[in-house]
């Protein structure tokens, strides 16, 4: 069973307008993923395919304003705002994409002491400094005292004394350099190998593809495939869905090719397929409706012309 299942996630924003008058936005649409225990899903896609926002609904963390549908379950249990707010940073622990998040009154130290839930918190602060190559003196320091790349160590150092079962990184890596971005990445899949699942969210797939058993690709809101991430290879044959194969022939270790268009804004959002108005593939069908998630060669994939 899935330690974390996400199923027909939907979420919009009720916004106000010129003249008061309200609307509502449709942000993420008919989102499903899944995380096993022991293994690192990667989410990877453009801004604003709803990749945060997806963190923030497993963990309850939306603003008043969202409006949220569809199922996330943990353990096979549903998910409600009580349960969310008990298992948040323990049983399920974000690494948060803006450093924003730590406490600026409070020393870093501190903070990440109290995300230790057993033995010496002391000692596990330091020793998790010491592997991210922190100095002793940085646990007395203030958030405002330290550099990007040390503020996103210092985040990710709550997530790795947490002792928690399902870890959701965001962004974790940029700002770090090559040496403390590789034990970053290393200790994800510490964690995955010791049982823990962990959720990968990043824009950089080259990094996703070193730790990384399956990786989830998100477009305007809703997931268009699942694959293994050995389909991440070559010209990208072994991936299914359209959007898939252009965003791997468009890194600049591959073909660098741009993908003609734009992603759609939430407010302008087409009718049927999403990628359709991008898609070399679209036929009159692809406008009528969304296709659904369907099983193909040991992944899965929202579009009616993969095979």
């Amino acid at each position: 069973m899935p330690i974390l299942e996400v199923e027909n996630l939907s979420i919009s924003f009720n916004q106000y307008t010129a003249g008061l008058k309200r609307k509502n936005i449709q942000v993420i649409s008919s989102l499903h993923v899944t995380l096993e225990a022991g293994e690192i899903l990667a989410v990877v896609g453009a801004s604003g395919s709803g990749k945060s926002l997806l963190a923030h609904a497993i963990l309850g963390i939306l603003p008043d304003n969202a409006l949220v549908s569809g199922t996330i379950k943990y353990n096979g249990e549903l998910l409600t705002p009580s349960t969310q707010a008990s298992l948040r940073g323990k049983e399920i622990a974000l690494i948060p994409q803006s450093t924003n998040y730590l406490d600026p009154l409070m020393r870093v130290g501190n903070q990440v002491r109290t995300s230790v839930q057993t033995g010496d918190a002391t000692l596990a602060q330091r020793a998790v400094f010491k592997r991210l190559h922190l100095q002793q003196t940085v646990e007395k320091m203030y958030p405002f005292q330290l550099s990007g790349g040390m503020a996103r160590r210092a985040l990710l150092s709550t997530a790795i004394v947490s002792d928690a079962k399902v870890i959701i990184a965001d962004e974790p890596t940029p700002g770090l350099d090559p040496v403390v971005m590789k034990e970053a990445l290393n200790n994800f899949r510490e964690f995955a190998d010791n049982g823990c699942a962990v959720m990968l969210i990043t824009h950089d797939i080259e990094s996703a593809l070193m730790i990384a058993d399956k990786i989830a690709v998100f477009y305007a809101g809703t997931t268009v495939e699942l694959a293994p991430v050995e389909d991440f290879t070559g010209n990208g044959e072994a991936l299914r869905h359209p959007y898939s194969k252009a965003l791997w022939r468009a890194l600049p270790q591959n073909d660098f090719t741009p993908i003609p268009g734009s992603q759609p804004h939430p407010s302008d959002l087409p009718t049927g397929c999403l990628f359709a108005p991008r898609c070399t593939m679209a036929t009159s069908a692809c406008s009528e409706e969304q296709p659904d998630m369907r099983n193909i060669r040991n992944g899965m994939v929202r579009c009616m012309h993969a095979t």
